[in-house]
C-alpha cells in the first residue's frame, strides 16, 4: 500500500504565500513523477505544476513565476511554494505521484487533497 498524506493549506490573504508538502509512504520502489494539481468549486481538475525525478519542472501559465515546485527524493516529498497568491487560486490542491513498488506496474497515486482559500 502506498499513502500521499498532504499538509501546508489554509486561508491567506491575496498577495500572501503558503507552503504545501506532500509525503509518500508504503510499499515505494522508486517515485518518477510528481506533481500538483487542483480543482476549485465548479470547475475540472487542472495541471499545477509537475517535476520529474531528475528535477525537470513544468507549469501552468496561470502561475508561472508565482509557484515554485520541488521534491526531495531521500523524504519522497514534494513541495509547492506558493507565492503572491490570488483569489482565483483558491482551490483544492491534490499531490500526484508516480511510483513504482517493485511489482510490474507504476501506478498513479492521488493525495486526499489540501484545501486553499485566497481571500480578504
Amino acid at each position: 500500500q502506498v499513502q500521499l498524506v498532504e499538509s501546508g493549506g489554509g486561508l491567506v490573504q491575496p498577495g500572501g504565500s503558503l507552503r504545501l508538502s506532500c509525503a509518500a509512504s508504503g510499499s515505494i520502489f522508486s517515485i518518477n513523477d510528481m506533481g500538483w494539481y487542483r480543482q476549485a468549486p465548479g470547475k475540472e481538475r487542472e495541471l499545477v505544476a509537475t517535476i520529474t525525478r531528475g528535477g525537470s519542472t513544468n507549469y501552468a501559465d496561470s502561475v508561472k513565476g508565482r509557484f515554485t515546485i520541488s521534491r526531495d527524493n531521500a523524504k519522497n516529498t514534494v513541495y509547492l511554494q506558493m507565492n503572491s497568491l490570488k483569489p482565483e487560486d483558491t482551490a483544492v490542491y491534490y499531490c500526484n505521484a508516480s511510483i513504482f513498488s517493485g511489482d510490474y506496474y507504476i501506478r498513479a497515486y492521488w493525495g486526499q487533497g489540501a484545501q486553499v482559500t485566497v481571500s480578504s
